[in-house]
């Protein structure tokens, strides 16, 4: 479980050791994802997903692999600082990409496995000055899919979930920062403008939706998108 140590992923770790899954959660915050990892009789892995080389440190043994971890940067593209681009992409997609490396054999050979991968609902639409976010989430889906395809024969599912908005501390830090240039109701005039739904996602409804993407009827559902959005897609 990648970026287990708030939000989203804190979320999918208590969700899924509820039911009964043993936990290696993974975070560079060593703090929070020790917590974390305490509170779920799990394990902790103090790991920066932007490190290749650390990522093979991880455990290979897993039978479900929940990719999650990811952050935001906002600036039109002209402006958009390439190094914080590709970071993007490392954190996002190439993680992603050497993680599924790392686990799937393992996967296969017990004829079983379950890969999710955390997306947005920017994996499907796009927003004015999220360049990296939106491009590396577009490129999450299409790994996605590919792994779905090629895990087919073997058992192993593949799927994202997309999130609209969701009550995490990224977007509490977007919601200060649209304050601080002046937006006195951001989340109504800006984050939620486009959503029918005029509420945030709560991190433990994704977390529902990741669980059941891992458990025993889910087995058909591969190479999806499933969307928790809102309405956003359909607006």
């Amino acid at each position: 479980m990648t970026g287990a140590g708030s939000g989203i992923g804190r979320a999918c770790a208590l969700a899924l050791a509820a039911a009964g899954a043993a936990v290696h959660a993974v975070d560079r915050d060593a703090d929070s994802v020790r917590e974390v990892a305490l509170a779920v009789g799990g394990t902790a892995h103090v790991v920066d997903l932007a490190d290749a080389a650390a990522i093979g440190l991880l455990p290979k043994k897993v039978d479900v692999l929940v990719n999650n971890a990811g952050f935001q940067h906002v600036a039109p593209i002209e402006a958009f600082p390439v190094e914080r681009f590709e970071l993007m992409h490392r954190v996002m997609v190439t993680a992603p990409l050497l993680l599924m490396q790392h686990c799937l054999p393992h996967m296969r050979s017990g004829g079983w496995g379950r890969i999710v991968n955390v997306s947005s609902v920017h994996g499907l639409r796009a927003s004015a000055n999220k360049a990296g976010y939106v491009a590396a989430k577009h490129a999450l889906e299409g790994l996605s899919k590919v792994a779905a395809i090629e895990g087919a024969p073997h058992g192993v599912t593949s799927n994202c979930v997309n999130p609209g908005y969701v009550r995490t501390p990224l977007v509490e830090r977007q919601l200060d920062d649209l304050a601080a240039q002046g937006e006195t109701d951001a989340l109504a005039t800006v984050l939620l403008d486009r959503t029918p739904v005029k509420r945030l996602l709560e991190p433990e409804e994704v977390a529902a939706a990741v669980l059941w993407l891992c458990g025993p009827g889910s087995g058909f559902a591969t190479g999806s998108s499933l969307t928790l959005d809102g309405g956003w897609t359909a607006n």
